[in-house]
């Protein structure tokens, strides 16, 4: 029984893993909860009036969103469904990629799973990084991504930062941000406001785990319980047989 109970914390210990990842790559771990419904809505709002313009989310429809966060179709068109898109559309932009690439140099990407192939910490560093660098083509930066050809889209809620540098084995290397200039929003806010859209990205990239988590519990409460059972039934075998 020890030895199953040992397997067991090792399988937790390993799924427990990627969550650590963040901290020694130097990143902040961020705290989401994709059942905040509320926070999902609010993040769709944010991604149709900020992200949506250039980035799709081809890999979800518009019903599931509508199905999974309890909407009506009229709920939907007043916050999310921009022009004369139809319930059962993917959220795609209207930025062609041919465009994309000759506006930026390169297409803007689909955000569909960004969240789990970055991270939801590094989406948060990144969204929070955009510093003013006049020596850039759209006249920003990134701390997290150095020369990167996406435009500060919430820089009207932000404000502006200004980069704080430090010697680094001879190099001046970005080490900090100042905000100098505020936006229309306070930090706290802002920070809200990116927490919400990257819950709902997080949820974009696996809208089952609203039903996979809940129902995983049961299953593991389940397989638990036959474990005991098959235990005890092994042990009671083995005892008539010596």
């Amino acid at each position: 029984m020890k030895k199953i109970m040992a397997f067991l914390a090792l399988i937790l210990v390993a799924l427990s893993a990627p969550g650590q990842a963040s901290e020694s790559a130097g990143l902040s771990p961020v705290e989401l909860d994709v059942f905040d419904l509320a926070a999902v809505r609010r993040g769709a709002t944010v991604y149709a009036n900020y992200c949506s313009g250039c980035h799709s989310l081809s890999r979800i429809r518009y019903s599931r969103i509508q199905k999974d966060l309890n909407l009506t179709e009229t709920d939907m068109r007043n916050e999310f469904m921009l022009g004369d898109v139809r319930i059962h559309d993917t959220l795609k932009s209207a930025l062609s990629p041919v465009d994309g690439e000759s506006m930026f140099g390169v297409a803007p990407p689909d955000l569909s799973l960004i969240a789990r192939s970055r991270g939801v910490d590094w989406v948060y560093a990144y969204l929070k990084g955009f510093y003013a660098d006049p020596s850039r083509p759209l006249g920003v930066n990134n701390i997290v991504a150095e020369n990167i050809a996406m435009p500060n889209v919430f820089w009207g809620l932000q404000g502006i930062q200004e980069p704080i540098r430090s010697q680094v084995h001879g190099e001046s290397v970005v080490t900090g941000l100042k905000l100098v200039k505020p936006g229309s929003q306070t930090v706290t806010a802002f920070d809200q406001t990116v927490r919400d859209l990257l819950t709902f990205l997080a949820y974009v990239a696996e809208p089952a785990q609203l039903q996979r988590l809940p129902l995983g519990k049961y299953v593991l409460f389940f397989l638990l319980v036959l474990t005991v059972v098959f235990y005890r039934l092994k042990k009671e075998y083995w005892k008539e047989l010596h």
